[in-house]
Formats: C-alpha cells, sequence, structure tokens
C-alpha cells in the first residue's frame, strides 16, 4: 500500500522555511501516529527540517555525497524510493514536500490532507497537479485545534481519498 500524508491551508500553502507555516502539536501528532512504522519517502529538504527519522526512510535526492541518519537511505528519484520502500513489506508513506508529492500521487492508493480551514503566509504551495477531485473522498472529520503561533482556533478537515487505480512502481 502507498499512500501520502500531508496538511494544507486553506490559501494552498503547506510549507514555511521547510516547516510547516502552523503549530497545531494535535494535528502533527495524528500525522506521526498514522506513518509510525511505515517505510517513509522523503524529499531531502523535508528530511534535513525533521528532529527524528524512523529507519526505512528513503531520501530523494541528487547529492550522491549526502550524509543520512542511520536507517536512511539516499534514493535518485521517487519511484526508485517507493520501490524500495515496498520491498520492505512496511506500508508506505510520501511525506513530502512539494515536488515529491507531484511525483508520488500516480502511485498512491490513499492521501491523507489536512486542510487547515485558515490563510497562512508560506513559500510552498500544494502542487495543483494533484487530481484530488477525481479522487473517491473516503472519510472526513473535522476538530477545532488552537494554532500556538496565533492563539486562533482552527478547524483541520482531516479527509482520507482513494485513487480507483494508482501506477505501480517500475521494476528497476
Amino acid at each position: 500500500m502507498i499512500a501520502a500524508i500531508g496538511a494544507v491551508a486553506a490559501n494552498g500553502v503547506l510549507g514555511l522555511d521547510n516547516w510547516l507555516p502552523w503549530d497545531i502539536p494535535e494535528e502533527l501528532a495524528w500525522f506521526e501516529k498514522q506513518v509510525a512504522g511505515a517505510a517513509l519517502v522523503i524529499g531531502r529538504l523535508t528530511y534535513e527540517s525533521m528532529d527524528a527519522v524512523p529507519p526505512d526512510s528513503f531520501i530523494v535526492s541528487r547529492q550522491a555525497d549526502l550524509a543520512l541518519r542511520p536507517g536512511c537511505h539516499r534514493v535518485s528519484s521517487v519511484e526508485e524510493g517507493l520501490r524500495r520502500a515496498l520491498a520492505t513489506g512496511k506500508p508506505v508513506f510520501v511525506i513530502g514536500g512539494a515536488s515529491i508529492y507531484a511525483a508520488a500521487w500516480p502511485y498512491c492508493r490513499y492521501f491523507y490532507l489536512t486542510r487547515i480551514e485558515r490563510d497562512f503566509a508560506g513559500d510552498t504551495r500544494f502542487p495543483e497537479e494533484i487530481p484530488l477531485a477525481s479522487w473517491q473522498l473516503r472519510s472526513e472529520r473535522v476538530e477545532h485545534y488552537r494554532e500556538r503561533k496565533t492563539g486562533i482556533v482552527v478547524a483541520c478537515r482531516f479527509l482520507q481519498y482513494e485513487q480507483a487505480s494508482p501506477r505501480l512502481p517500475n521494476a528497476g
């Protein structure tokens, strides 16, 4: 099973300075619970922004000399990362950033997306080419949490989309 997981603000922003533009601990905890025990496919900038990275994480980078934490592996493409992550036998999650989502969506059966119902300033936007409108919405729930930078309570819509016929990564 390949899935993508991420969060996006109402204005399409998903990142600021290689991290989240909001501080909503409950949403981040939900994300961490979903990906626990999975093999991860991660872009280099997202990887470098993370405090902790679990084993069986596949980092997409063209930097051949990229220094990696124990249990992490450099791959040269999203497709290679997906193939190697699937080979672990674990569920596979694509966790960003934007260019990684854009390259990986054709292979994803599911997309777990939290829509933060507020605009945020940022420098990275959710890829418009991902056709979630054509995927089936399998579940939706709304929770309200206090965003810690502003103190404002925001609605978080936890959505699970399913793609009917995802592509399989080519054998390498």
